[in-house]
């Protein structure tokens, strides 16, 4: 696409400018967490001129990670029925009007490891053959099970990816594609578009969006908060050169359409410009979720590097806050923060206090190497073989983020979640679990809808667990067994019956411990200081 600037040479224009530039049939790429990153006020642009005129039209979109808020913003405003018609991606469930193109077929919609994807920019940039790794093999992305697609209309879409043979080991190899028009977004931008990121809670893929969009003979677009001089930005504070950089776009709106994260336009503690208290996290509830968190706390062990996913697992960094072990370990997350307390929905992606940053690929670079120590994760459906599946549910679109990568290389692997579904609700009297309302749905089904970890490929000896409020699972030979009962809890009235599947029932079946269902705990900091004392 041609390099398009305004009269005098300035890099400068307005949203609406911008989306006249992107022309039917093309590419879009943006880096996107939640809502960091993503150049709402661009793509709102982009959305009314579809609306107006139908053009651009045809659109493939592509993004690395979670997008959206799940309501109104994000990759959801362009999730008009024509104006994107193809999708690849991690991640779906943020943005509504996208997953239900796709769950009704009016979108070609392919869905791969959100590290496969973030790599795939490099590759792209680089003009190398893709990406071949062994992330995803005997998962839904596989294609010998899905490909990674997630309707029917792309079942008989060409596959992007295929299983090769390397030295006699299998690899998935997918596919590169150029990109034609690069969406990225940071704080400033000078007069020659160089972009910094000041006040942005992770720095993402914009550099190698960028790069990946050049080479592929497009453009650049960032969205930025302010203009300076050029010249003023320091070198090092600059993520994007330039160089690079096509158009920019100033936000009207910042507070509303450039926002820091889901939850908020912008928090310091989030950006490293504050350090807040720990005192200021948010209090747990005293409910199944709280039981869980702190069974699934107890297998963290110090000076481990640890990562944590969306759901249950996102609030173990407050709790870890509130027990006074954060120190003790690194926490990360996949967005590239390292070290400080980790946020929970809706500022999943952002970190209270990191210590640092580093790019989104360059931390799936880490994890996808063996980097993680240990990894706490959901889970909506396991089966007796352990395969879990977080993906697809009811034909309806979720993705699998980052899980496919995390699962299959961290060394210790902790799901959690609860037993069951759909209402339950439980407490806690003198240690002792009751169910006060079984769930609706069972999650222990003896087939999940869609493999996302693959009990059979990713096990390879390392210690796998399944934590819910009233029992832990491991697996174990390559089956379920049942290790640890709540007190409180009967086997045959409480677990068997809530699972369509009779698990291996452990010799050394154990009951949970009884502190864990009491209102004050305060035991994690003794907990993880014995197990390094052997």
């Amino acid at each position: 696409m041609a390099d398009v600037t305004k009269s005098g040479g300035t890099k400068i224009i307005s949203a609406e400018e911008a989306a006249a530039l992107i022309q039917d049939g093309v590419t879009i790429c943006a880096p996107i967490m939640g809502l960091a990153g993503w150049p709402e006020e661009i793509a709102r642009a982009i959305a009314k001129r579809y609306e107006e005129t139908k053009h651009p039209k045809d659109l493939t979109l592509v993004c690395g990670s979670a997008m959206g808020n799940h309501k109104d913003k994000g990759p959801h405003v362009i999730g008009i029925e024509g104006l994107v018609t193809r999708f690849i991606g991690a991640h779906t469930h943020g943005s509504p009007n996208i997953g239900a193109l796709i769950q009704n077929n009016k979108m070609l919609a392919y869905c791969f490891p959100q590290g496969v994807v973030v790599h795939m920019y490099r590759e792209i940039a680089a003009k190398r053959f893709g990406v071949m790794t062994k992330i995803g093999l005997g998962t839904f992305v596989d294609p010998r099970i899905e490909g990674g697609k997630m309707n029917e209309l792309t079942r008989n879409a060409p596959d992007l990816n295929e299983v090769v043979t390397f030295n006699g080991e299998e690899y998935l190899w997918y596919k590169p594609f150029p990109i034609h028009v690069g969406l990225i977004r940071g704080t400033k931008a000078d007069e020659r578009g160089n972009i910094s990121m000041e006040k942005e809670g992770a720095f993402l893929e914009a550099l190698p969006v960028a790069q990946a969009a050049k080479n592929s003979g497009g453009i650049v677009i960032a969205q930025v908060e302010y203009v300076t001089k050029a010249g003023t930005l320091h070198p090092k504070s600059i993520q994007v050169p330039g160089v690079m950089v096509d158009h920019i776009v100033v936000a009207k709106n910042p507070q509303e359409f450039h926002m820091q994260s889901e939850g908020v336009y912008y928090h310091p503690a989030f950006s490293g410009d504050v350090v807040m208290p720990l005192g200021a996290l948010p209090e747990l509830p005293f409910d199944e979720r709280l039981f869980i968190l702190r069974r699934a706390a107890m297998e963290l062990e110090a000076d481990s590097v640890v990562n944590l996913g969306i759901g249950i697992p996102d609030r173990m960094a407050t709790l870890t806050g509130h027990e006074g072990v954060s120190h003790m370990m690194t926490l990360t997350t996949e967005a590239g923060a390292v070290g400080g307390v980790p946020a929970g929905w809706p500022n999943f992606g952002m970190t209270y206090n990191p210590e640092t940053f580093i790019m989104h690929p360059n931390m799936f670079d880490w994890y996808d190497g063996g980097g993680i120590d240990q990894t706490f994760l959901g889970m909506g459906e396991i089966d007796s073989s352990g395969n879990v599946n977080v993906s697809k549910f009811g034909g309806r679109p979720i993705g699998c983020g980052g899980f496919i990568n995390i699962t299959t290389t961290a060394k210790r692997v902790a799901f959690c979640g609860t037993f069951t579904t759909g209402g339950l609700k439980t407490t806690a009297e003198n240690g002792k679990l009751k169910i006060l309302q079984e769930g609706s749905r069972k999650k222990f089904l003896n087939t999940v809808e869609q493999i996302t970890f693959s009990g059979k490929y990713a096990a390879n000896g390392r210690t796998i667990l399944y934590i819910t409020e009233r029992a832990v699972f491991q697996l174990i030979d390559g089956k379920m067994t049942l290790i640890e009962i709540a007190p409180g809890i009967d086997l045959e009235k409480d677990i068997l019956p809530q699972m369509e599947f009779k698990p291996e029932i452990s010799p050394n079946l154990r009951p949970m411990p009884e502190h864990l269902f009491r209102e004050e705990w305060g035991r994690l900091k003794g907990i993880i200081e014995a197990k390094k004392q052997k």
